[in-house]
């Protein structure tokens, strides 16, 4: 089963293998932590720095990080899907009042896509996690419903909407809500959602974030744009992008709507009717159709107690109380209206009940097909 959060060190590892051992000098190592960025950051048309502090480069459509894959350098950018039709908005019936979903997003110029700037400390972080010691200690826990193909089924789209919280979490946690797609042997996903992550970000603000891999993430995969493969289609919201406000136990709830679908080729992402961007089929060794879909949680924690999930509160059939996905629904080889999962098909995936948990539901008056996942973290183990 998947644990999105343990992307945090796997992913990162791949933009920091250069391999540090007795043999190399600090002065190398300052010299490839200056030259990283530079191989991902590209020169930009405009440059914004936005409200929450990051820089955020207006970059060429057509000369964007993810077209430096060499699985990519003859890739068509499409700058549309062509059927797809956006949705209805959705709320939570019993919540208080209506809060308005606010990604951070910038006003790029025409035929340029926004990408945020990678910088130095970006790499120092990313640097920090990767040693034997980190992953000795690090300790990753998931609360999912999981749907798996039936003999001769298919799945090629997974969609839902979740409520956006700002779990409070410390450096060495990450936490994060999602829905995901993978292969029948579980090595070429795609994942997108929010997530909280200081060792990505540098801060503890909540983020949209896309993820991918072809191989379990040995060699390939990674978050947002941090390597090449994501192509960013949308001028205004980027992958990365912080997330404002967020819901409010027992009151306003925040929703994002997340879709991911294939057509054309590519892997579509849309957030809240925005489709922000694709994977082209190229960057996957087995993924023209997808053999498991999933919603719900995960979280990491390095050397610390275990971070919260969701709200941090455990499902109790109140929606304004823990995590959530509403209007749960993926789409088989027909390819037509989405369908809500049968209870019956589902599997919960819970590895660590005293700190996070699962309800599903397939008659939900709060928003159809719906689930309640998360929990307050701690020890785990006790």
């Amino acid at each position: 089963m998947i644990n999105i959060l343990f992307l945090s060190v796997l992913c990162l590892a791949t933009i920091t293998s250069h391999g540090v051992d007795g043999s190399h000098s600090t002065l190398n190592e300052d010299l490839e932590l200056e030259r990283q960025p530079k191989l991902i950051n590209k020169p930009p048309i405009k440059s914004i720095l936005t409200k929450f502090g990051y820089i955020v480069d207006c970059i060429d459509i057509n000369k964007q990080p993810a077209f430096d894959h060499p699985l990519l350098k003859n890739h068509t950018l499409q700058r549309q899907p062509s059927f797809y039709i956006k949705k209805e908005k959705t709320s939570v019936k019993n919540s208080p009042t209506k809060s308005i979903f606010e990604l951070d997003e910038v006003e790029c110029p025409t035929e340029t896509v926004p990408i945020q700037r990678t910088t130095k400390d970006d790499f120092i972080r990313a640097k920090s996690l990767w040693n034997d010691t980190i992953l000795a200690t690090a300790v990753r826990h998931i609360a999912t419903v999981s749907l798996k193909v039936a003999p001769g089924e298919h799945y090629y789209a997974v969609s839902g909407t979740t409520n956006v919280y700002n779990p409070k979490i410390s450096n060495g946690q990450a936490t994060s809500s999602h829905v995901y797609i993978q292969s029948g042997d579980g090595t070429n996903k795609i994942l997108a959602g929010w997530h909280v992550s200081p060792h990505i970000y540098g801060d503890d603000k909540t983020h949209l974030f896309v993820a991918w891999t072809s191989d379990n993430f040995k060699n390939t995969g990674c978050y947002n744009v941090q390597c090449k493969g994501f192509v960013q289609i949308e001028s205004h919201y980027y992958a990365g992008a912080a997330i404002r406000p967020t819901s409010t136990y027992g009151g306003p709830m925040v929703n994002m709507a997340i879709e991911i679908w294939q057509e054309t080729d590519r892997w579509w992402v849309s957030i809240n009717n925005y489709v922000v961007g694709n994977f082209p089929l190229a960057l996957f060794t087995n993924l023209k159709a997808a053999a498991e879909v999933g919603w719900g949680g995960g979280t990491i924690a390095i050397g610390v107690p275990n971070p919260p999930m969701g709200s941090g509160h455990f499902p109790d059939d109140d929606f304004s109380h823990a995590g959530y996905f509403i209007n749960m629904g993926y789409r088989n080889v027909l390819r037509s209206a989405y369908i809500g999962p049968a209870k019956s098909s589902v599997q919960e995936n819970v590895d660590a009940p005293n700190c996070y948990r699962v309800k599903y539901d397939e008659n939900s008056h709060f928003g159809g097909h719906a689930l309640q996942f998360g929990g307050p973290g701690g020890n785990c183990n006790s």
